[in-house]
């Protein structure tokens, strides 16, 4: 262009042509600033997504890979995984906008939002998901209260259903949880032994999981245990959005669960861990005040602040 305005000012073709360029010229800019500025909105929508009980970019291929492309194919965003090595990290990481997307707890879901306003936008419910206390039937107790100065066992520390739940059964039956019983945290399977023997009066589970461990009982029959307490279905596994995410983007992510829910069902459940969202639904309309009991549980064990995990990281 520069070789072109060169030319004689004074022929009438040049002047027109120079007439010509100069309008042309701020519409190519124009146009280029919008290529530009779409070409930002695009890098906007890759959307970088971490699951908290997954560690590791390998593991979260495995159980999450199919999940991952189906949801990119029915939103039209760029799903990236973003491997963390503890429920902490990711929330450091949704603080500095390192993430987008979180699949988390319904225990998580409270410290999430404490500290980084983190909103849910899908549920992931679960058939069966409420917690139980159960005895053998031949010991006697046939009631929460009968469980007081007793040991009772419970699953992980900070765990929504073997843990906050259970804890919260005996408090609407009167006992305090943290004085009238012996509370003993253990592995599922080493409680469930425990209660057989009866070294433990009670166990406080998953109810889905006593249903699996009980119809593998043999010789014992399904009879052999009693189920003194249960409690509400729980609040479902969220998916959270950083409060620093599109709300364009947001609402892609819950039309694309709205609209393909059944494919995106098969390809969670094509993982192993993901075999606890076996006959699932998402659910698109979910609030804050649907994890209100889970803070009822936090009261209960004596966390109000909801500043940290209960149990570690």
């Amino acid at each position: 262009m520069d070789s072109c305005l060169n030319v004689q000012d004074g022929a009438p073709a040049v002047r027109g042509l120079r007439r010509l360029l100069f309008q042309v010229v701020p519409a190519v800019a124009l146009i280029c600033a919008s290529l530009l500025l779409a070409r930002a909105l695009y890098a906007q929508e890759s959307v970088r997504l971490a699951v908290t009980d997954i560690v590791g970019l390998e593991e979260l291929h495995a159980e999450y890979g199919a999940f991952q492309k189906v949801l990119g194919a029915a939103s039209g965003l760029d799903i990236k995984f973003f491997p963390v090595s503890n429920r902490t990290a990711a929330v450091e990481a949704l603080k500095s906008r390192k993430i987008d997307l979180v699949l988390t707890g319904p225990a998580e879901y409270i410290i999430f939002r404490a500290r980084t306003n983190a909103y849910p936008i899908i549920g992931f419910s679960r058939p069966d998901y409420f917690a139980a206390l159960v005895t053998m039937a031949d010991s006697g107790i046939t009631g929460v209260k009968d469980l007081k100065r007793k040991k009772v066992a419970f699953g992980d520390v900070g765990s929504t259903s073997k843990h906050l739940a259970p804890m919260q059964l005996l408090k609407d039956d009167g006992l305090d949880p943290l004085k009238d019983i012996q509370a003993q945290h253990v592995a599922t399977n080493v409680g469930w032994e425990a209660l057989k023997r009866g070294d433990v009066a009670a166990f406080g589970m998953t109810y889905s999981n006593f249903l699996v461990l009980r119809d593998k009982e043999k010789p014992l029959e399904p009879a052999a245990f009693r189920v003194i307490s249960r409690g509400p279905d729980l609040p479902n596994d969220p998916l959270l959005a950083g409060a620093h995410v599109d709300k364009k983007i947001v609402e892609t992510v819950r039309q694309a669960f709205l609209n393909r829910s059944q494919e995106l069902i098969k390809a969670i459940l094509i993982g192993k861990d993901t075999q606890k969202y076996k006959g699932m639904k998402f659910l698109t309309r979910i609030e804050d005040r649907d994890y209100d009991y889970i803070r009822a549980m936090y009261s209960t064990i004596g966390h109000t602040q909801y500043a940290q995990f209960v149990g570690g990281n």
